[in-house]
Formats: C-alpha cells, structure tokens, sequence
C-alpha cells in the first residue's frame, strides 16, 4: 500500500550537488574544475558577444558591402491585372478608385505609404483611377482599355 509518505525518488533520478572548492578529498578542490590558468579561470572572467578567442572576428573578416539609399520612397503598389481580378468578382468599381477607397476596402494595408500602379497583368474594363505613381505600361494599358490614370 502507498501511502505518501512512504514515496520515494527511482534509483539514480537524484545526483549529488557537486560541491567545488572544497578540499581535495571532495574530488573537486584545487582548480575547482576550472582547469588551469588563463582568463576562464579567474573570477570576474566575461566573455563578450562576438569574442572569438583573439582571432579576427567574423563581423571583421567580411568585407562592407552596398548602402542604404535614404531618399528612396517604399510604395504601396498595385497591379492592372490585380484590379482586373477585382473588378471581375465584383469587389470594386470602375470609377472613383483612389488610395482612400482600396484603404477602406482593405485592398491596401499601410496607409503611410503612396500608392502606385505597376503594369504586370492584362486590364479590359476602363476605369478611373487616381495615384502618386503610374508604371509606363500601367499607364499605357489602362489608357487602352478606355480608362484615365489620374497621377496625384
């Protein structure tokens, strides 16, 4: 019958603390399993990130490369053939189409961004559309199917 105060841990699940620095006859006195010498065995030693032992660190060793360019403008962008898909399931329409409508309809997620129409994609309905940024061929394409790309 088990009882709980009769429970006890399996054999061998439990260790022994090792206790360094305690004489010899402990097995652990002496180095205190430091080893010998150096920095490693030193109180107070910190190993900072990126330390590779006095060798040429990594970030170092490999070249600088490329630049960021701070007058570079990240657009929302668009697709003819996007808005063609759209137009045909019925979620927009033709007339009328500016940033603030696909924001309200959740076509755009980041407001803070302009919007800009690129060409990849085939557009038949004409629509009116109005944005900071035209592709030629979105332009072109959109002019062709009988519709106004209006740049802001």
């Amino acid at each position: 019958m088990d009882i709980l105060s009769n429970l006890k841990y399996a054999e061998g699940s439990r260790h022994k603390k090792k206790r360094v620095g305690r004489g010899q006859g402990s097995g652990f006195g002496g180095t205190s399993t430091r080893g010998h010498k150096g920095a490693k065995s030193r109180s107070g030693y910190n190993n900072r990130a990126w330390f590779e032992g006095g060798q040429m660190p990594l970030q170092r060793r490999v070249p600088k490369f490329g630049f960021k360019n701070i007058n570079r403008i990240e657009y929302s962008v668009l697709n003819v053939g996007d808005l063609q898909k759209l137009i045909s399931a019925g979620k927009i329409e033709n007339t009328g189409l500016n940033k603030e409508y696909f924001l309200s309809k959740r076509i755009l997620k980041i407001k803070k961004f302009p919007l800009k129409i690129l060409g990849n994609g085939e557009i038949n309905s004409p629509i009116e559309i109005s944005a900071n940024s035209f592709s030629g061929t979105a332009k072109e394409k959109i002019e062709k199917a009988g519709g106004k790309a209006i740049q802001v």
